[in-house]
């Protein structure tokens, strides 16, 4: 018997009554506006082209954070509004949020006065949402805390705090926060074109990828909130519209746990791009990352470069010992940060020393002739505080009843503070449900820690459509462990096709599809 919920959340889409607010685009941006829209009552229609979170928002560094470069850079107007909103998306959904401590080693007798007075500023801006006190470590206490931190040269460290989550799962979560509050989704819905009643934008046109068949939603207020795509939507209302957004790749690195065993990531405050690195524990494994590397145009599927990988191995060598090389990488991810071009670029995108590190981390709206409201830059940590930005912007311009935020102190789908393993813990009070499913006892692979039960519940409750949808978001097992992932495809697809009423050649095109995407992040 199919448990398929996807026509019953099509027929919702195509309600003929108009929308209050329409959001294109289902990465954080685009969830985070759709909830603050739901959430004060307005009719809220979510359309997102491909899979939630599928770009930039499934692709992080893990961390939520005030961001401690940004701090260096001057910029502590966004600094502060960071801090804010980690320490309420750590109220919020302490199901996927956590506190983690941070080494920043010091091999200079300098290095430990100079970062331990700005880490002294970031708690200040923290103020009573501060997850902890930064302090002074001793050379003993700093191996102890990251015990393959390099010692030779080591004096000392600064410890401080920031917030640490599952990007894609807080994806989902709001998605079904969104639903909770009566807001409507729909996924691999690409929108083709914007509606327009004169030059005024009044909805869009989009296309059921499953079944080619085309669709009109008509809407007072409409948001785009594509990311690195906001520039291809924008067009659809003006060809010659100028391009916002200069995108830059960050790529990521995935190690086993023995490479970093404490309790504790580790912080390169500054590499030789000018960057920080991160080595940062995550669900039994590391994340090393990242990379800033401007990028001529946005793909779905962006690839590490080498000198990207060599970059993170020959900087995280310095730091780790012993230090991980090419064989010992599990997977290797890249995604694409939407950053807004300053004046001081030119067309090409390119900034004056040619890097994407000068350019605006904020976030910014821009409404354009025809009404059409784009939201773009910003960051997952303050995905709440622009979609509260948005929405009061949509609410003026579209004449809707202006209503104060909710979001603030709502509590997330699945709020819980119980204390479960990783894999567990993401669904929140709804981790009995899934355990009750069939499979809640089978491990999809033993290398992997999800079980059977999972993929089940993600169909029938999450709108994993696809494979990938399984393995690399509804459960981060192509990120944990590609090749893994890639074994366990077959009996992903075979769940898939059970619950969706497909026959085996659609789950043999399934897994076809997933090698295609996976084999990306394996490291050769």
């Amino acid at each position: 018997m199919t448990t398929d919920p996807r026509p019953a959340a099509l027929a919702a889409a195509t309600s003929a009554d108009p929308w209050d607010i329409l959001v294109i685009g289902g990465g954080a941006s685009g969830l985070g506006t759709a909830v603050e829209a739901a959430t004060r009552g307005h009719r809220t229609l979510l359309l997102e082209g491909h899979d939630y979170a599928k770009g930039t928002s499934s692709r992080s560094t893990k961390l939520v954070h005030g961001g401690v470069r940004y701090l260096a850079q001057g910029n502590v107007s966004l600094v502060r509004e960071a801090l804010r909103e980690r320490g309420l998306l750590r109220r919020n959904a302490p199901h996927l949020v956590r506190d983690l401590g941070f080494v920043v080693p010091a091999y200079d007798w300098w290095a430990g006065p100079f970062y331990g007075v700005g880490l002294k500023l970031y708690d200040i801006l923290a103020g009573k949402l501060n997850l902890g006190s930064s302090k002074y470590l001793d050379r003993e206490a700093a191996l102890e805390r990251t015990p393959t931190l390099q010692p030779q040269g080591l004096m000392g460290g600064i410890l401080y705090f920031d917030g640490q989550f599952d990007d894609a799962r807080l994806a989902i979560t709001l998605l079904r926060t969104l639903e909770d509050h009566g807001g409507v989704t729909l996924n691999y819905a690409p929108v083709v074109g914007l509606l327009q009643d004169g030059k005024q934008v009044v909805g869009a046109r989009f296309r059921d990828a499953e079944t080619g068949r085309e669709y009109e939603a008509r809407a007072r207020a409409v948001v785009n909130a594509t990311g690195v795509w906001v520039d291809d939507v924008r067009r659809m209302e003006d060809p010659d519209a100028k391009t916002m957004l200069s995108p830059s790749q960050g790529t990521h690195l995935v190690v086993d746990r023995h490479f970093l065993p404490g309790d504790s990531a580790i912080m390169i405050p500054r590499t030789d791009d000018g960057r920080v690195l991160f080595a940062v524990p995550w669900q039994g494994h590391v994340v090393i990352g990242t990379t800033d590397t401007p990028v001529p145009e946005a793909s779905f599927e962006p690839r590490p470069l080498d000198e990207e990988i060599e970059f993170i191995l020959t900087t995280a060598a310095r730091y780790l010992s012993p230090a991980p090389g090419r064989a010992d990488v599990r997977s290797v991810y890249a995604g694409l940060r939407p950053l807004v071009k300053n004046e001081k670029t030119d067309g090409a995108g390119s900034t004056a020393a040619g890097a994407t590190a000068a350019l605006s981390r904020d976030h910014i709206i821009r409404v354009s002739g025809g009404g059409l409201i784009t939201l773009t830059g910003g960051k997952w940590t303050t995905y709440r505080r622009m979609g509260e930005d948005v929405v009061d912007r949509a609410e003026r311009l579209a004449g809707l009843p202006e209503r104060l935020t909710v979001t603030p102190g709502l509590h997330l789908h699945g709020w819980s503070q119980e204390d479960r393993p990783d894999h567990w813990k993401v669904y929140g009070t709804d981790a009995e449900r899934v355990q009750a499913l069939p499979g809640a006892d089978r491990p999809l692979h033993p290398e992997l820690p999800y079980r059977e039960a999972e993929l089940r519940w993600a169909v029938r409750f999450e709108r994993a459509r696809t494979v990938e949808d399984l393995l690399a978001r509804r459960t981060r097992a192509l990120l944990l462990n590609a090749r893994a992932s890639l074994e366990a495809a077959p009996r992903a697809a075979a769940i898939l096709a059970e619950e969706l009423g497909q026959d085996q050649a659609w789950a043999n095109t399934q897994v076809q599809r997933y090698r295609e995407v996976a084999r990306g992040y394996v490291l050769g």
